[in-house]
């Protein structure tokens, strides 16, 4: 039997001890409890974090941060608004590419006599008021008439009568009512201004035209694969000869996936060119999952600059030099900002790693116009510096907080990104962020929001073609519905679709593509 006086007891002190580690765990956990608290808050009722000017970030209490006491108070006249006075000629130079409907007001012959002395009244001048018109659409139908010959003195006395039938052009989608316009139109409705296929066929009834939903996605399916998918090609090839690249990726839900649940998540990887390429291309691809093997799979043989948010999923590609988002490091140190009540926001440690972020950003603005050479230069002598300081106050910072808080978040973020961040300064063309992505992508996700899924992966890859052609267009300063109307009067008369310098010609960034289709 064990001896009652061996068993041992802790001392008061070591009592005091545990629970005064209990009371810190706790404490840190309330904190975390509170933290994210106060980001879910932030994030249902908050304004977005994107903006990086301080300016606009004091917005909201301007009054108090340019409060002066010893400011004379100002007198009644001077409480006025501000309005920007518009430039000699600027109404004139926006309406200067619109076409001119003229309506001339006069007076009748009875009209036309003095009321003083009934003598007849001529025109002395004229007083011009300017409006702007909206012409609703309208749908025609245009029949083509192909006309068939013979030779009647053939028919009279030959053996054999010959027939030559009058050229016509070939069709978009042969046995269809879909005309380059109409497909054009449709596309652009779905892909350019995110108007489901539903609404369209409402739109359509209200013009009296009895168009089903289901027509026109198998018209656009049709179309994308027929005559797109050779172009999308092109851009492909063109992209991977780049030597910077942006990447990012999206979810994106296909009802009827061959082995895989309605419910499963798809992705749309998102690809564009960086700033200052030869050419912009914006290109989307589907694919079922989120691995790294669909990167590798797509930007095989490229080699260069590829920026990304930091994604692990980039991480595997082979022969090329990743690039970090500042948006993202920034974005954290925001939230974690937020995350603190107002009163304690300023003197926190998130708010200095905030400070840093901004002035990489306020030295990239100063350097917005700036030519590559210049802002490399720049960067070297200006943000370097303010890199430094930044590795040695996260260096500092990361034994003082909390790993799984949003502040030591932050910190891991740029710790374990930190070659990443710090890549730009490598060349002058290459951006600190990878926001070039986030807004090319951002289409997407507005249509997603209105399309809710994709039916099938023929429709989805389908979509992923489609969104690439209009938005590489409109990179190049050219609109799309215009664009697109001309691809489809030109494609079908290609004599062979796998001919690139055909395809050349019919790229958004060639110079011969007609003035119709470029923007003012």
């Amino acid at each position: 039997m064990e001896n009652r006086a061996d068993i041992s007891h802790p001392t008061p002190e070591e009592v005091i001890r545990q629970l005064n580690e209990q009371v810190a765990a706790l404490k840190l956990k309330l904190a975390w409890y509170e933290e994210q608290f106060r980001l879910a808050q932030r994030k249902r009722f908050g304004a977005s974090s994107e903006q990086t000017h301080p300016d606009q970030l004091t917005l909201f209490n301007e009054a108090e941060a340019e409060a002066d006491p010893s400011a004379p108070e100002p007198t009644v006249e001077t409480v006025t608004v501000q309005r920007r006075k518009k430039a000699k000629g600027e109404r004139e130079a926006k309406l200067a590419n619109l076409p001119v409907e003229t309506i001339h007001y006069t007076l009748d012959e009875t009209e036309g006599v003095c009321p003083d002395c009934a003598g007849p009244l001529h025109a002395m001048s004229t007083e011009v008021r300017r409006e702007l018109k909206i012409i609703p659409a309208q749908v025609s139908v245009v029949e083509h008439v192909r006309h068939v010959y013979s030779c009647r003195s053939c028919e009279q006395t030959g053996v054999r009568t010959p027939v030559v039938t009058a050229p016509m052009p070939t069709p978009a989608l042969p046995g269809s009512l879909a005309s380059p316009s109409m497909l054009a139109h449709v596309i652009h409705q779905k892909y350019a201004n995110s108007l489901p296929l539903y609404r369209q066929e409402e739109q359509f009834r209200q013009w009296g035209i009895h168009l089903s939903r289901q027509t026109m996605a198998n018209w656009l399916i049709a179309a994308s694969e027929r005559w797109l998918v050779p172009l999308y090609d092109l851009f492909h090839a063109r992209l991977l000869a780049q030597d910077h690249v942006h990447a990012d990726e999206t979810t994106l839900q296909v009802l009827r996936e061959p082995g895989r649940s309605a419910q499963a998540k798809s992705y749309l990887w998102l690809y564009r060119t960086g700033r200052g390429a030869a050419l912009d291309v914006v290109l989307y691809d589907y694919r079922t999952g989120r691995g790294s093997e669909h990167p590798e799979a797509f930007l095989a043989g490229f080699t260069g600059y590829l920026q990304t948010d930091g994604y692990s999923g980039y991480a595997k590609l082979k022969g090329v030099t990743q690039l970090g988002c500042w948006a993202h490091a920034r974005r954290k140190f925001h939230e974690a900002v937020q995350a603190v009540p107002p009163a304690q926001r300023a003197q926190t440690a998130a708010a200095e790693g905030l400070a840093l972020c901004n002035a990489l950003f306020e030295v990239e603005r100063r350097l917005k116009e700036a030519t590559a050479e210049e802002r490399h230069a720049a960067r070297l002598e200006e943000s370097r510096p303010i890199l430094d300081r930044m590795a040695a106050w996260l260096e500092s910072q990361r034994a003082r907080v909390l790993p799984k808080g949003l502040l030591g978040t932050a910190i891991t973020y740029c710790t374990n990104q930190w070659p990443k961040l710090t890549a730009f300064l490598q060349d002058g063309r290459l951006e600190i962020d990878n926001n070039r992505s986030e807004r090319a992508i951002k289409p997407t996700v507005i249509g997603r929001k209105n399309f809710l899924f994709s039916n099938t992966p023929r429709g989805a890859k389908a979509s992923a073609v489609l969104y690439s052609i209009v938005e590489t267009a409109k990179a190049n300063r050219l609109k799309p519905e215009a664009y697109l109307q001309y691809l489809f009067e030109q494609l079908p008369q290609l004599p062979n679709l796998q001919d690139a310098a055909a395809l050349e010609k019919l790229a958004p960034w060639s110079p011969v593509l007609p003035i119709t289709c470029r923007l003012p």
